[in-house]
């Protein structure tokens, strides 16, 4: 009786992992988006920091930080689209949520805050 209760319940999880599916996401933002920014110091080297945000088609994604090359600082996300505005939301406290707007005539396509600045661009 015990091997028939495993063998059944072994049979219950098969058929139940086979029948959820995940929807599947094609977004346009889903990628990796970048912003550059780079300073010159006088008398010294120049210094680069570079942001970028992974979004992944479950709503999710990553953000780090680099400065010269060099990774500072990562945080995963969060994020949803309501009416073409995405909203992003950190999972730390370190980093502001955010809401852009996708420009996709732009070449290369941009990510837009609400007063028109560019956030970032896709890669």
């Amino acid at each position: 009786m015990k091997k028939l209760f495993s063998l059944l319940s072994i049979i219950g999880i098969i058929a139940v992992s086979n029948c959820s599916r995940i929807p599947e996401n094609n977004d346009p933002i889903l990628g990796i988006w970048a912003k550059v920014e780079t300073s010159n110091i006088e008398g010294k080297s120049t210094d680069t920091t570079r942001e970028e945000w992974i979004f992944n088609d479950v709503y999710l994604g990553r953000y780090q930080s680099y400065s010269n090359s060099k990774l500072v600082f990562y945080t995963d996300f969060k994020w949803s689209v309501e009416n073409g505005t995405y909203t992003i939301i950190y999972g730390d406290p370190q980093v502001t949520d955010v809401s852009v707007n996708l420009l996709k005539a732009q070449d290369p396509e941009i990510l837009a805050l609400g007063n028109g600045s560019v956030f970032a661009t896709r890669e």
